[in-house]
C-alpha cells in the first residue's frame, strides 16, 4: 500500500504541476494583449535571446549538418544510394534537426539564464520592490521575455537551417566529391514550402516554451542559493522535455495531413 500511495502522490503532483504551468501560460497569453508594454525590457530580451545566441546556434548547426552528411553517405554506400545526401541533409535539417537543436540550445542558454535571473531577483526581494512600486511583475518580467523568444527563435531556426545545410554542402563537396552546383540544385528542388513553414512554426512554439519555463521556475523558486539552483535546473529539464514532446506532436500534426 505504501508503494501505491507513493505512486499516487507522484501522479497527483505531476498533474498539479501541469495545471500550474497551464494557468501561468494562460495568464501570460492574456497579458500579451494588454498594456502597459515595457519596450526597453523587450529590446533587451531581443538582444539576449536573439543576437547573443547566434554563435552557439551557428556552430551547433554547422557541425550537425556536416556530421549528418557523413553519416548519410556512409549509410547510403551500403545500398549504392550515396546520391541522396543533399536531399536527406536538407529535409533532416529543415524539418527536424534544425528546429529541435535550436530549441534545445535556447533551453540550455536562455531558459537557464531567465530562471536564474528572476529567481535571484526573488531571493534578493527585487520582485517585492517591483510590487511596492505598483509594477505588474508578469508584465515587466515574463511578457517581454516570452514575446521576444516567440518572435526571435524562428529567425534563429532559419539561420540554423541555412548553416546546417551549408555544413552538409561543405563536407559533401569538400570531402565526399559531390558537384557543388548539382548539390545546391538537388537541395533547392527537394525542399517544399511547407517544410520551411513547419520549421519556423516549430521555432515559435519552442521559443515560447523555453522562455515560459524560465519565467515560471524563476517566479516560483525557493529562497536562498539552493532555491535558485533548483529553479535553474528544473527550468532547463522541463523546457527540454516539453520541446521534444511538442516536436513530436507538431510533426504528427503537420506531416500526417
Amino acid at each position: 500500500m505504501k508503494f501505491l500511495a507513493a505512486i499516487g502522490r507522484t501522479t497527483l503532483g505531476f498533474i498539479a504541476a501541469i495545471g500550474r504551468i497551464t494557468i501561468f501560460a494562460g495568464q501570460t497569453l492574456s497579458h500579451l494583449l494588454r498594456g502597459p508594454f515595457y519596450l526597453r525590457e523587450l529590446a533587451i530580451a531581443f538582444l539576449n535571446i536573439g543576437w547573443l545566441s547566434l554563435p552557439v546556434v551557428g556552430l551547433t548547426s554547422l557541425f550537425t549538418g556536416g556530421a549528418l552528411a557523413l553519416q548519410i553517405y556512409a549509410g547510403g554506400a551500403r545500398f549504392n544510394a550515396e546520391a541522396v545526401v543533399p536531399q536527406i541533409v536538407a529535409i533532416g535539417m529543415v524539418r527536424e534537426l534544425g528546429p529541435v537543436l535550436v530549441g534545445l540550445m535556447i533551453a540550455a542558454r536562455v531558459t537557464s539564464s531567465i530562471a536564474a535571473e528572476i529567481a535571484t531577483m526573488k531571493v534578493t526581494e527585487q520582485i517585492d520592490a517591483l510590487v511596492t512600486l505598483s509594477t505588474h511583475t508578469m508584465k515587466y518580467l515574463t511578457v517581454p521575455r516570452v514575446l521576444a523568444a516567440t518572435l526571435v527563435v524562428p529567425a534563429l531556426v532559419a539561420v540554423g537551417d541555412v548553416i546546417g545545410v551549408f555544413g552538409g554542402y561543405a563536407v559533401a563537396t569538400g570531402t565526399l566529391g559531390f558537384n557543388p552546383a548539382a548539390y545546391i540544385r538537388n537541395t533547392v528542388d527537394f525542399l517544399e514550402f511547407r517544410d520551411v513553414m513547419s520549421s519556423l512554426a516549430k521555432g515559435a512554439v519552442f521559443g515560447f516554451i523555453a522562455a515560459l519555463m524560465g519565467c515560471y521556475y524563476g517566479m516560483n523558486s525557493g529562497r536562498g542559493a539552493q532555491g535558485v539552483g533548483r529553479a535553474t535546473k528544473g527550468s532547463v529539464e522541463a523546457a527540454a522535455v516539453l520541446i521534444l514532446a511538442a516536436n513530436f506532436v507538431l510533426t504528427g500534426v503537420m506531416f500526417s495531413l
